[in-house]
């Protein structure tokens, strides 16, 4: 009996079909038997077998939960963003054309994953504006849906995501992202959980097993318990708490940011400060932006050396802030520090040709920016127009005036110890040997990323350095300059003084001194008087040498200061 070609391609397709299937099952096995060893290289492997089977089936659900959970287990958290983008809430609000934004984004987010997840053909509508394919269908199938919930496509196609994704996020910095993904996938988790508690009897009620091997927290170090003993209490509880950290950081950045906004910047400070030494570290992105919003906090008050260090540690962080590097510039510009100011906005204006150039902001699609791709221009050409001013500045000759006054923060005209102690606090602050110590309070996305980021914190911590101690010798001097002048001046001043007090000394002395007095009298009468005569003119010569010595005693002691001894005339004191 001969066959009909359309039964033999039918046929050729479905043996097709099937082998692909037993193969993308083969590689699913092999690589579920390698993630239950917790081995970092063993999971490396079972990621090579899973990317084989999405080659083969890229939307097969099972494959892209156990890639997903493995790469997050191995703190590859932009691998899982870049796998799981689309479902990412602020990426896709900024790939609205519409514009709008929804009061409810993550039940939106929600309602469109759920219609994208359910396949076409098992789906119902009651509503007449559908795909004709959706008018036809059965009531057994739409009996078991409805009485399911729809649990099923819930749990197994889209609560993973929320949990893997929002995991990945935080470690990411996307913390509102972060915050909406795992609330959902809390939410459904619960859901489905109570759907199934309800659906069982109590004979046969048991927890849900997960289909993965790895540890939901996402951290490095292995679980305590085998996989198989996984239940939804403790993913509830770990998503729980992950929750709480995330809210914490977002509150006491909003209190900071609505501090700055207020004018109220040692309280900004207060709260960011709490952010980027906490106890607990925070993401690597999430921490330079922190970083970047309390150099503008710092730079609003006037500490210019503490606003240029939080710039030095988010350019560590991310090189590619043009909020940083803008930043930075206009403070070096503000103490006249031309050259390096005019390193960075050679270095802006690189990145700025380098975005054109690749028609794209730096860094994946996820990550977030505070300027907008067609601002780059515009911001071009008016970075090259100051580039241009600062390069004529230069060539005048303004390159050795630089305001130490301001980058150490202090008033001219200040004391040797206000200094001291203003550059002692600034050197135990900025030392190059604490460059590295905010390292330890970061948590990275990607560990090779660490040496580098060290190496840029080190060198821009001693250029800082070095401009503090230029600047200490350069205001010591200057007082050192102010206190010989006034030292100077009050020596004028004392030896003007004295010679002022000398002449009225000698007017004194001159008007004290006696006139001689003439012998006019007979010689009868100084016969007959003789002893009168004899005692009066003794009586004066005592009196006359006592005055004079006293006038001398009293200029000796106006011209010495009454620091030595005197030389006393003792025959003055003789009767």
């Amino acid at each position: 009996m001969a066959v009909s070609p359309c039964l033999s391609v039918n046929d050729q397709k479905k043996h097709w079909w099937l082998s692909n299937r037993k193969v993308v099952d083969k590689y699913i096995k092999d690589a579920r038997s390698l993630i239950a060893t917790h081995e970092q290289s063993e999971i490396v492997s079972a990621l090579n077998l899973l990317d084989a089977a999405l080659a083969i089936s890229p939307r097969f659900e099972v494959a892209l939960e156990l890639k997903a959970r493995s790469l997050l287990y191995l703190r590859r958290f932009k691998d899982v963003a870049d796998l799981l983008q689309d479902y990412i809430p602020s990426l896709k609000m900024s790939g609205d054309d519409s514009g709008s934004v929804s009061s409810d984004n993550s039940s939106q987010h929600l309602s469109r994953e759920r219609i994208k997840l359910l396949p076409s053909n098992n789906s119902s509508s009651d509503s007449p504006g559908r795909d004709p394919s959706f008018k036809c269908f059965s009531i057994s199938e739409l009996k078991k849906k409805v009485m399911a919930g729809l649990w099923k496509n819930c749990e197994k196609e889209g609560q993973w995501r929320y949990l893997v994704l929002g995991q990945a996020c935080c470690h990411l910095g996307l913390m509102e992202d972060a915050m909406v993904l795992l609330q959902t996938g809390k939410r459904l988790a619960s859901a489905a959980f109570r759907r199934e508690s309800v659906c069982r009897s109590d004979d046969s009620f048991s927890f849900p097993n997960s289909i993965t091997t790895l540890d939901i927290s996402g951290t490095t170090a292995p679980p305590a318990m085998p996989p198989r003993n996984l239940t939804f209490f403790s993913e509830s509880e770990n998503i729980s708490q992950l929750l709480s950290h995330i809210k914490l950081l977002i509150r006491r950045r909003t209190a900071a940011i609505a501090a700055l906004d207020a004018g109220l910047f040692s309280e900004a400070i207060r709260h960011f400060s709490k952010i980027v030494d906490g106890r607990r570290p925070a993401p690597q992105s999430f921490l330079a932006e922190c970083y970047m919003q309390r150099a503008f906090a710092y730079k609003a008050a006037g500490r210019i050396a503490e606003s240029i260090s939080d710039c030095n540690k988010t350019l560590a962080l991310d090189p590619t802030c043009i909020q940083a590097l803008d930043t930075r510039a206009s403070l070096l510009e503000t103490i006249r520090c031309l050259p390096d100011c005019l390193h960075d906005l050679e270095h802006l204006k690189l990145l700025y040709n380098t975005i054109l150039r690749d028609r794209k902001l730096p860094g994946p699609a996820w990550k977030r920016h505070y300027v907008r791709y067609r601002e780059i221009p515009g911001k071009l050409c008016a970075l090259t127009t100051k580039i241009q001013q600062l390069k004529q500045r230069v060539a005048s000759g303004e390159t050795g005036n630089v305001d130490y006054y301001a980058l150490i923060g202090l008033r001219r005209g200040c004391s040797r110890s206000e200094l001291d102690r203003a550059h002692l606090l600034l050197c135990l602050r900025h030392k190059p040997d604490k460059a590295t110590n905010f390292i330890e309070r970061c948590e990275f996305a990607d560990e090779r990323d660490l040496d580098s980021i060290k190496d840029r914190a080190k060198m821009s911590a001693l250029l800082l350095y070095r401009l503090l101690q230029k600047g200490y010798s350069s205001v010591m001097s200057t007082i050192m300059d102010e206190e010989a002048a006034e030292k100077q001046r009050k020596k004028a001043t004392a030896a003007l003084q004295a010679a002022q007090a000398a002449a009225i000394q000698v007017q004194q002395t001159q008007h004290s001194n006696p006139k001689p007095e003439h012998e006019t009298s007979p010689v009868s009468s100084c016969n007959n008087n003789s002893k009168n005569t004899t005692t009066n003119s003794n009586t004066n010569v005592f009196q006359g040498v006592f005055c004079r010595d006293l006038t001398v005693v009293g200029n000796l002691l106006s011209q010495v200061g009454f620091n030595r001894p005197l030389t006393v005339k003792y025959e003055a004191l003789s009767c």
